[in-house]
C-alpha cells in the first residue's frame, strides 16, 4: 500500500507514519509544521519507504502528485488546539475547511481514492442537561459566532459535511474518524493539550495551572490505540460513508487528573485555578463532561483500548524526561 499522511510531522501523524512502515507499507508525509515538528519523523528518514514535504495542503500542484501516486489518504492536517483555534481564527477555518475540499476533490478526480477524515470530538459542541457521553448521531449543540472556539466544531463539521456529500455524489470512499482526546509521547503543550502541558510543568515544579474548578471529566485515549483505530477503519469495507469515534470510554476529572501527575511526577508542584476568560477570552465556554461511545467502532472491527491512564501517563512522563 502506498499511503499519504496529510500532516504527518504532527502527533497522531507521525505514529500513524511509524506504524504503517512497520508494516513495510509506503508512507508520503506532507506537513508545513505550523504545529507539526521535524523531530517527530526524524528517526523515519532513514527509512527507503518513507518520504516527507515541508509544504501546505494548499499547494495544489504538489498535492495532485502526491495523491496520484498513493491508494489511500490519511488526511490529518488541520488547525488544532483550543488555545491555537483562538489565537488564529481566519488561518484555522481556511485550513480546515478548505484544505480538505481540496484533498477530497483531487482524491475523487485522480481515481476515487480511500480518503481517512480526522475530525474531532469538538463536533459535540456545548453542554446539555445529563449528558456525560456522546455517540457518531447525537445533535450538536454550540455558542454563540462571537465566541472563537465555536469556529473550530463548525469547520471540522464542513469537513465532515462536506466529506459525506463526496461519498454520496461521487460515491468518493471517505471514513470519518472524531478523535476524543488522543494523547501520548510527542504531544506539544503549547497549543492547550492538557497532559503533556500538565506533566511538563510538574516535572519542572512549576504551578500545574487547571483552568476553571477542575470539575470537569475527560476520557484520554493512548495515540497507540488511537492509530489501531485508524488502520482497521482504514482497511474495512464497511467502515466507507460512516463516522466512529475513536476515543476511551473511561473519564477523569481535571482535577484528579493533575493529583495524578503530580504524584506519578513526585512533583512539589502546586495545583492552581485560573478562570477561562483569563486563559482565553472573554466569554469561553468549556463542556463539563465529554466521554465517547464506542460501539459502533467495537461492533464493526472488534476496537477496544488497551492502554490505561496510568501507562499512558507513566510513558508520556518517560518522554518528557529524556
Amino acid at each position: 500500500m502506498k499511503n499519504l499522511i496529510t500532516g504527518g510531522a504532527g502527533f497522531i501523524g507521525s505514529h500513524l507514519a511509524e506504524e504503517l512502515l512497520k508494516r513495510k507499507e509506503d508512507v508520503v508525509v506532507i506537513d508545513n509544521l505550523s504545529t507539526g515538528n521535524m523531530e517527530n519523523i526524524e528517526h523515519l528518514k532513514s527509512n527507503p519507504k518513507f518520504s516527507f514535504h515541508i509544504d501546505t495542503i494548499m499547494n495544489e500542484d504538489l498535492m495532485k502528485r502526491l495523491i496520484k501516486n498513493c491508494d489511500v489518504v490519511y488526511h490529518l492536517a488541520a488547525a488544532v488546539g483550543v488555545k491555537y483555534i483562538i489565537d488564529n481564527p481566519l488561518e484555522s477555518m481556511q485550513t480546515n475547511v478548505k484544505g480538505t475540499e481540496i484533498v477530497l476533490e483531487l482524491a475523487n478526480s485522480l481515481g476515487k481514492k480511500k480518503v481517512v477524515v480526522a475530525s474531532t470530538s469538538e463536533i459535540y459542541g456545548k453542554d446539555r442537561p445529563g449528558k456525560k457521553v456522546f455517540k457518531e448521531d447525537d445533535d450538536r449543540v454550540l455558542g454563540p459566532t462571537t465566541i472563537s472556539r465555536w469556529s473550530y466544531s463548525c469547520a471540522k463539521a464542513m469537513d465532515e459535511f462536506l466529506s459525506l456529500a463526496y461519498w454520496r455524489e461521487k460515491k468518493l470512499p471517505v471514513v470519518i474518524v472524531r478523535f476524543f482526546n488522543t494523547v501520548g509521547p510527542r504531544q506539544s503543550g503549547m497549543y492547550g493539550m492538557v497532559v503533556p502541558r500538565f506533566v511538563k510543568h510538574a516535572l519542572l515544579n512549576q504551578p500545574i495551572t487547571i483552568y476553571g474548578d477542575g470539575k470537569q471529566t475527560r476520557s484520554f485515549t493512548y495515540v497507540a490505540d488511537a492509530v489501531r483505530a485508524i488502520t482497521g477503519l482504514a482497511n474495512n469495507r464497511k467502515a466507507v460513508g460512516e463516522i466512529f469515534n475513536i476515543g476511551n470510554p473511561n473519564a477523569i476529572s481535571i482535577q484528579e487528573l493533575a493529583e495524578k501527575i503530580k504524584k506519578l511526577t513526585k512533583s512539589d508542584s502546586p495545583i492552581v485555578h485560573i478562570p477561562y476568560e483569563k486563559a482565553y477570552e472573554k466569554g469561553f465556554e468549556d463542556m463539563r463532561h465529554r466521554e465517547p461511545d464506542i460501539t459502533k467502532i467495537k461492533d464493526l472491527i472488534g476496537f477496544q483500548p488497551k492502554v490505561d491512564l496510568d501507562e499512558m501517563l507513566a510513558n508520556i512522563i518517560k518522554y518528557f524526561e529524556k
